[in-house]
């Protein structure tokens, strides 16, 4: 396996900047996800690592060793792709042993891999028949078994998940993740879907505009995201974001809704206010400000969607809350759990634990 490094990569598509300046260590063995909305330049990215895009500028290294001008082929990665992109008139076990053939690697040693690689992607009873009588989740066994079996130094995936249904996809995330410890890999591996990077990943480099916005652990992001960007990306439903004025005191007024916030190290001015659906605490009241827009009942929980002078507030609230729309609340906040943001820039205000960087 090996470290990747991309240092100061750009990506130009004639007078379009997808990537700028990229600066990323992918290290040995990890479970890295690129995330970012449509467009953000992750699979351009990936595809850069594995030779298919050329850089523009800048260098991309495996171990030290410079690659960025190295054809695809002599790179030694292996890529699943969303399309599962096998061959129609060849079995699943030609499939997986195609491109070790092509490699001349002996027949003995093709028999052995492929039967390990099946064995551990539980395929084995369907060596032998073609790929219209599998399933979505069964092909997309087989295209990771072809890779495996290749015993590349990184592996690439390019939302590999996206065709599946959400059970399968739930499944297919688990045994991912198992796969990738086994085999000890450096899986990079991209999506939008942020369900999948923070249920899988070690490291999630978050990307927005050919940009990172932050790189760090999965729960770091949740806790302590870097901008208003990653706050808003990371989470189901999405951080409230709310645009106000923070006195000297600590009380934040956005319209005519505030919040008494005490101490929490942000100095007085036009700031916003970020705080989690779980941490918005809704009580119902007559005099309240908030009017209930709608309760979306989902079983282990309710979202309660509120309409207040500053916009809608959103809540996390307990499955048998007794609210109705239209009915009047009060909201508040806890205030150990507010974010606050600059509004000219986006940026934190106040410590960020992972320094833009996985601990």
């Amino acid at each position: 396996m090996a470290t990747v490094e991309l240092r100061d990569v750009t990506k130009w598509f004639g007078a379009n900047l997808i990537v700028d300046g990229l600066d990323l260590t992918i290290p040995d063995g990890s479970f890295t996800v690129l995330l970012g909305p449509s467009g953000c330049g992750k699979t351009t990215t990936l595809n850069m690592i594995s030779g298919l895009e050329e850089v523009t500028s800048g260098t991309i290294t495996f171990d030290g060793e410079a690659v960025q001008h190295v054809a695809p082929h002599r790179r030694d990665v292996a890529m699943v792709f969303q399309s599962y992109a096998l061959y129609p008139n060849r079995t699943v076990r030609e499939n997986i042993a195609f491109a070790l053939k092509m490699r001349r690697i002996p027949a003995a040693e093709i028999r052995e891999r492929v039967s390990q690689a099946a064995e551990m992607l539980g395929i084995g009873q369907l060596l032998n028949r073609r790929p219209r009588q599998l399933s979505g989740g069964q092909q997309q066994r087989v295209a990771l078994a072809r890779a495996i079996v290749r015993r590349p130094r990184v592996f690439l995936l390019d939302e590999p998940l996206s065709n599946l249904d959400a059970k399968l996809r739930a499944d297919m995330r688990i045994s991912l993740r198992e796969l990738q410890r086994e085999l000890n890999g450096t899986f990079v591996y991209v999506t939008h879907d942020q369900g999948e990077a923070m249920s899988m990943a070690d490291h999630v480099v978050v990307m927005n505009g050919g940009i990172i916005q932050q790189y760090a652990a999965p729960m770091d992001l949740y806790r302590e995201p870097a901008n208003e960007f990653v706050a808003s990306f990371v989470g189901t439903p999405s951080m409230n974001m709310i645009r106000g004025q923070l006195s000297v005191g600590g009380q934040f007024r956005a319209a005519d809704w505030t919040a008494e916030l005490g101490s929490i190290g942000a100095s007085a001015g036009e700031v916003v206010l970020g705080v989690r659906p779980e941490d918005v605490i809704l009580a119902a009241d007559a005099t309240g400000t908030g009017t209930v827009r709608i309760v979306e009942r989902l079983g282990t929980e309710a979202i309660v969607a509120v309409a207040e002078s500053c916009g809608d507030i959103v809540a996390r609230a307990a499955p048998d809350i007794e609210l109705s729309p239209g009915e009047r609340v009060g909201v508040s906040v806890r205030p150990a759990k507010v974010h606050m943001f600059a509004q000219d820039t986006g940026l934190r205000i106040g410590p960020l634990a992972p320094a833009g960087r996985p601990a």
